[in-house]
C-alpha cells in the first residue's frame, strides 16, 4: 500500500475509534457525574501522577524505538515485551508499597486502597503493549479501532453499574481495570503476535539507548504535567481537585481525540520518510494546519458556551468548574503542535535533544509554578497559559534547525486559523447575550450552528487550505507529497 492510502486509512480509522471511544467515554463520564460526586472524582484526580508515572516507566520508550527501526524482527518485539513486562510488576510492587505514604500526604486514608488496586492496570497493559506497538508500525489503524470501543463501552457500564450501586469512587475503578483487561485481550487475539521464548541483550541495549532518553523526557512531561493535581489535592479540596479534573478531562475532549489520533499516525509517517526534510516539512505543516483548524474553533466554542454546555451535561454541582475550563481552553489551541514538533526529533532519532528540551521547560514550568501558587488556584491556571506559549517556541527550536520550520514561520500559518475561530466565536458571545433567558440546550445549538456557519463562510472567502485538505481526507483523496 502507497504511503498516501496508508496515510489516509489511517485517518479514517484512527479517527473513528479516538471519535467512537471518546463520543461512548463522553456519554460514560455524563452519567458519572452525574451519579458522583466532584470529591469522588477528586480521588482519582490525586492518584493521576502516579498512573502515568507507572504507565510511562513501563512503556519505557522502548516501543518509540520499534516504531521508528526499519526493520524489526520477532527478536526484537519479544525483547521488549518481556522487559515492558517485568517493568511493570516492579513498578507495581513499589507503587504498592508507597501506597500508605501518598494517602498521607493528601491525608485521604482511602487512597491506599485506591492506589494498590487501579495500578493493578500497569500489569494489565504491559501484557498488550507490544502488540498494539507492532500494529501502529504496521498503519493498521482499523484493527485498533475495531477492538477499543468495545473495551470502552465494557468498562463504561461497569463503572455505571456500580456507581448506580451505591460504590462511589469504586465504580470509577472497576471501570478502569475492566476496560483494560477487555483491550488487552483483545490485542492478543487480533494483533496475531505473540512473544517467543527469546530476550535479546544486544536488541535490548540498541532500543534501551535510544528510549531511556524518550523515557526520561516523558516521565519529566507526566510528572511536570500532574503537579497542578498534585498541588490542588494538597492544598485545596478533594471537590476542587474534582472541578479542575472535569475542567482539564473536558478541554481535552477535542484536543485528546483529535491530536492523538494524528500523533499516532504522524510518528510513523514521518518516521518513514524521515531522510527527506523538504518532505518532511511539507508534510508536517499540512498535519498542523489541519489539527489546527478543528482544535481551535472546537475549544473557543466550548468556552463561550461552557456555562450552559456544563449545567446541561453535568448539573449544577459542577458549575465552579466552568471558569477552570475557560482558561485551560486557551492552552489546548497549541497542545497538538508540540506533540508534532517532538516528533521530528524523535524520527530523527534524537532523543538526547528530546530529553533536554523536557529538561528545560520543566525548569521553567518549576519557576511560574511557585509563583503561580501565591495567586491561588487561578493563579496556578494562568501558568499554564504562560507555560503552553513557551513550550512552542522552545520545541520548534530545533524544528527550524532540522527541517527548516521556525516557531515564526508556524505560528504564522495557523494564525489565520485562530482568527476566525476567535470571529466564530465572538458572534457565539453575541448572540448567547440575546438568549440568556433561553433553555441550555437552545443556547447550545443555536450558538453553535452559528458559530461553524461563520467559520466555514470566513474559512471560504479567505481560501483556508486546511478546509479544503480535510474535505480531501472525507472523500479519501488526500495526498501527501
Amino acid at each position: 500500500m502507497s504511503l498516501r492510502k496508508q496515510a489516509t486509512s489511517g485517518f479514517v480509522w484512527t479517527f473513528a475509534q479516538q471519535f467512537g471511544n471518546q463520543i461512548i467515554g463522553f456519554i460514560i463520564s455524563v452519567i458519572l457525574a452525574r451519579l458522583l460526586l466532584p470529591a469522588e472524582f477528586g480521588l482519582i484526580g490525586m492518584i493521576a501522577i502516579f498512573v502515568s508515572v507507572g504507565k510511562v516507566l513501563i512503556a519505557s520508550g522502548l516501543t518509540q524505538s520499534l516504531i521508528r527501526s526499519e526493520n524489526p524482527d520477532q527478536e526484537d518485539y519479544s525483547t521488549v515485551f518481556y522487559f515492558n513486562l517485568l517493568a511493570s510488576i516492579l513498578i507495581y510492587l513499589i507503587i504498592y508499597l508507597s501506597a500508605p505514604w501518598i494517602a498521607a500526604f493528601y491525608n485521604q486514608d482511602i487512597l491506599t486502597g485506591i492506589i494498590r488496586l487501579f495500578c493493578v492496570t500497569f500489569i494489565i497493559d504491559a501484557f498488550a503493549s507490544v502488540q498494539t506497538t507492532r500494529l501502529t508500525k504496521l498503519m493498521n489503524f482499523k484493527t485498533q479501532a475495531i477492538i477499543a470501543i468495545p473495551a470502552t463501552i465494557f468498562g463504561g457500564i461497569v463503572g455505571v453499574a456500580l456507581a448506580y450501586s451505591g460504590f462511589g469512587v469504586w465504580s470509577l475503578v472497576w471501570s478502569n481495570i475492566s476496560s483494560s483487561v477487555v483491550l488487552s485481550v483483545q490485542l492478543w487475539i487480533y494483533s496475531k503476535w505473540a512473544p517467543s521464548l527469546v530476550f535479546n541483550i544486544e536488541k535490548f541495549k540498541q532500543h534501551f539507548n535510544f528510549g531511556y532518553k524518550i523515557t526520561l523526557s516523558s516521565l519529566l512531561n507526566k510528572l511536570f504535567s500532574n503537579i497542578y493535581l498534585i498541588l490542588i489535592g494538597r492544598y485545596f479540596s478533594a471537590s476542587q481537585v474534582g472541578f479542575y479534573t472535569r475542567a482539564e478531562t473536558m478541554k481535552q475532549l477535542p484536543v485528546t481525540n483529535i491530536s492523538n489520533a494524528l500523533n499516532k499516525i504522524t510518528y510513523p509517517l514521518f518516521a518513514s520518510i524521515q531522510n527527506d526534510n523538504i518532505r518532511l516539512k511539507r508534510v508536517y505543516k499540512q498535519l498542523m494546519q489541519m489539527v489546527v483548524y478543528i482544535v481551535a474553533p472546537t475549544l473557543v466554542f466550548l468556552a463561550v458556551l461552557a456555562e450552559p454546555f456544563f449545567r446541561l451535561l453535568f448539573t449544577e454541582k459542577w458549575l465552579p468548574a466552568v471558569p477552570y475550563f475557560q482558561i485551560l481552553c486557551i492552552t489546548g489551541i497549541l497542545y497538538p503542535i508540540h506533540a508534532y514538533n517532538l516528533n521530528v526529533l524523535k524520527v530523527k532519532g534524537r532523543s538526547d535533544l528530546y530529553l533536554k528540551l523536557a529538561i528545560i521547560k520543566k525548569s521553567l514550568m518549576v519557576i511560574a509554578v511557585l509563583v503561580g501558587l501565591q495567586f491561588g488556584i487561578y493563579g496556578l491556571l494562568y501558568t499554564q497559559v504562560i507555560l503552553s506559549f513557551s513550550a512552542f517556541v522552545i520545541n520548534a527550536y530545533y524544528t527550524d534547525r532540522f527541517i527548516n520550520y521556525s516557531a515564526f514561520q508556524q505560528f504564522k500559518d495557523i494564525f489565520p486559523i485562530i482568527i476566525v475561530s476567535c470571529l466564530a466565536g465572538m458572534s457565539i458571545f453575541l448572540l448567547d447575550n440575546f438568549l440568556h433567558n433561553f433553555l441550555d440546550i437552545f443556547r447550545i445549538i443555536f450558538g453553535g450552528i452559528l458559530g461553524v456557519s461563520i467559520y466555514l463562510i470566513l474559512s471560504s472567502i479567505l481560501k483556508l487550505s486546511s478546509l479544503y485538505e480535510i474535505k480531501k481526507i472525507i472523500f479519501k483523496k488526500i495526498n501527501f507529497k
